[in-house]
């Protein structure tokens, strides 16, 4: 053990960890399959600073959301500016949106990030202070062939990565208008209930209605589930809305729940809001959703422009995977790792490296001066293709004993023929 300690409630990431959710290795893969599918849907990547100002995210989450009242690292500047760390992707992506071309260019904008996200939140299994999300955002365009697109890439992400067990809830938060008469039926039902609430739900009651809704306590939840339904409230259009979102995904063949009480963390949503769910990780089942926020844009200081997205997490990803026992598609090893006995196979096994490497062959030595026998060793444990080893009588014959470790057969291949031969047998070589 080092000198100290990783901040709490944080993990490290690096290679071959045991706990995946900590394996670089599988979350470079995700990253890799998730940045693939983007391309295949038409997204391309946006990149934003990990601290924005803060304000930014207490106008578009809202005052009365837990991330904005307990959760944010904020911090003030040497400029004397409040800052905060990105506890989410969305409004970053809308501010670096209009500040860039692409208002101007007019469409639909698609865009897509890979992000730490920053939240001060009570240490849970999949949960951490630090995390990595996927999220995507579509704005320019209010159509619910788009909602639709957008769930649909985060189920496919999921299924793409070997997950089936998976529920997809669904539900209208409507608008601003709609909302505000829904809380009003929502409080008057719930007030007569209130002494049975926790301090915590009271404190919602009074701060910001909605969030009742997220409660995970069985006692509120009974009293809420005589609650009115959201939907009741909702204006001929925003019905039209998510009728036809829901007719959309029918063609589809996505299969969903709806779930009159999915509300989504954050205030900026409007109309079509989604969750999806894996009962593998337990009371925490949330694996990524997200939601329409026609309204966000215009907060943040831009035109009315209507928009959608969602944000997944990785950590959790990688938790729900190893739950269920999936084999991930990992990357290969090296094409070639060099086993040598003495400097003059050392020196040979240095140069030969060097010309495997400038030919696009992944290739690797052993640093550490082991034994043949340990070096064999860790040729297998790194999952090589071949072991080429280089020793005195090598050196003068030119010639290098490639074994390929998986059929175990071993042959002499000259100095000079070794790039071409292993480069035909390199992985994603045509």
């Amino acid at each position: 053990m080092g000198k100290y300690d990783r901040a709490p409630y944080t993990h490290d990431l690096y290679p071959g960890a045991n706990d995946w959710h900590e394996d670089s290795v599988r979350a470079n893969v995700l990253e890799e399959i998730f940045r693939n599918l983007c391309r295949i849907y038409g997204y391309g990547e946006v990149r934003t600073p990990v601290f924005e100002e803060t304000e930014l995210f207490t106008r578009t989450i809202g005052e009365g959301t837990d991330i904005v009242s307990k959760e944010m690292y904020t911090f003030t500047d040497r400029g004397g500016r409040s800052m905060t760390l990105r506890p989410e992707g969305t409004a970053p992506t809308i501010r670096a949106y209009l500040d860039s071309t692409l208002p101007s260019r007019g469409g639909v904008a698609k865009m897509f990030y890979i992000a730490s996200i920053f939240r001060y939140e009570r240490g849970q299994k999949g949960r951490y202070r630090q995390h990595q999300q996927f999220g995507v955002e579509a704005l320019g365009a209010d159509d619910p062939a788009l909602d639709a697109e957008v769930v649909q890439i985060a189920l496919s992400f999921f299924r793409t990565i070997g997950m089936r067990n998976l529920t997809l809830k669904l539900n209208s938060v409507g608008s601003t208008e709609s909302r505000a008469a829904y809380l009003a039926a929502l409080k008057a039902y719930v007030e007569p209930f209130l002494s049975e609430f926790s301090d915590e739900g009271k404190a919602r009651f009074e701060r910001n209605p909605l969030r009742m809704l997220d409660t995970k306590s069985e006692r509120e939840l009974k009293i809420l589930a005589n609650a009115p339904h959201l939907s009741e409230y909702l204006s001929p259009e925003e019905k039209e809305h998510f009728e036809a979102v829901c007719g959309y995904l029918n063609a589809a063949s996505v299969e969903y729940v709806l779930d009159p009480y999915l509300v989504r963390g954050f205030d900026y949503y409007t109309k079509t809001a989604f969750e999806i769910q894996s009962p593998d990780l337990g009371a925490q089942n949330a694996v990524g959703g997200g939601g329409r926020y026609n309204k966000l844009v215009e907060e943040i200081g831009g035109k009315p422009t209507p928009g959608i997205g969602f944000g997944l997490g990785t950590e959790r990803a990688l938790l729900a995977l190893q739950a269920l026992g999936v084999e991930m598609p990992l990357p290969p090893g090296p094409t070639a790792f060099f086993v040598t006995l003495g400097d003059a196979g050392r020196t040979a096994a240095v140069k030969l490296l060097s010309d495997l490497r400038n030919a696009g062959v992944a290739a690797d030595i052993d640093y550490t001066g082991r034994t043949m026998k340990t070096q064999m060793r860790a040729a297998t444990l790194v999952n090589a293709q071949y072991a080429l080893i280089l020793g005195d009588d090598e050196v003068a014959s030119q010639t290098v004993q490639v074994k390929d470790l998986a059929a175990r057969e071993q042959r002499a291949v000259a100095f000079s023929d070794l790039v071409a031969e292993l480069s035909s047998s390199a992985p994603g070589t045509p």
